[in-house]
């Protein structure tokens, strides 16, 4: 139930997404990049809670090395996109920090609440992000591109790791 909802809420946003970003792969890629953010800072910030709260687990350090590890990564991607004027236009700036300040707190919930289920959802968007990179490469060339792309399939399989710790 929770992975259906997980893929009905992505296809909606991916739709908007790509939507209101058709033609500016730039400007896409970095919106994606910056969401992408949201759910590794959530993921340490829950983890710091439980940790303060006496609730680690024998994974924790892996996780909070992971996660800390992956929000620099993004990061690098992001700056890369505001590089190639990903970032230029204030609409564009507007509807990814609001976008992320939403996505950002429904990950603190899900994560507190759902752990593997938040980790599902984040594996759908890094997908996603690669799958983007994919089809923007079939017709472009750009060699950062393509290890971000690759990156982004490296995440997707770190949260299925996490997926798998956590069971």
């Amino acid at each position: 139930m929770n992975n259906f909802f997980n893929r009905f809420i992505l296809d909606i946003t991916v739709s908007i997404i790509d939507f209101l970003y058709r033609g500016r792969d730039y400007q896409r890629f970095w919106v994606l990049e910056e969401i992408a953010r949201a759910p590794y800072f959530a993921f340490l910030s829950v983890l710091h809670l439980r940790e303060s709260l006496g609730l680690r687990g024998p994974e924790h350090i892996y996780l909070m090395e992971e996660h800390f590890a992956q929000t620099l990564n993004e990061t690098e991607h992001l700056e890369y996109m505001e590089s190639r004027g990903g970032n230029s236009y204030w609409v564009d700036r507007f509807f990814a920090r609001h976008l992320v300040l939403v996505y950002y707190w429904v990950n603190v919930v899900y994560y507190w609440v759902a752990p593997r289920t938040a980790y599902d959802l984040s594996y759908g968007v890094e997908i996603h992000a690669a799958q983007t990179y994919d089809k923007f490469l079939d017709n472009n060339e750009d060699e950062r591109i393509e290890e971000i792309m690759e990156d982004e399939l490296k995440h997707a399989y770190e949260l299925l790791n996490a997926i798998e710790l956590l069971k």
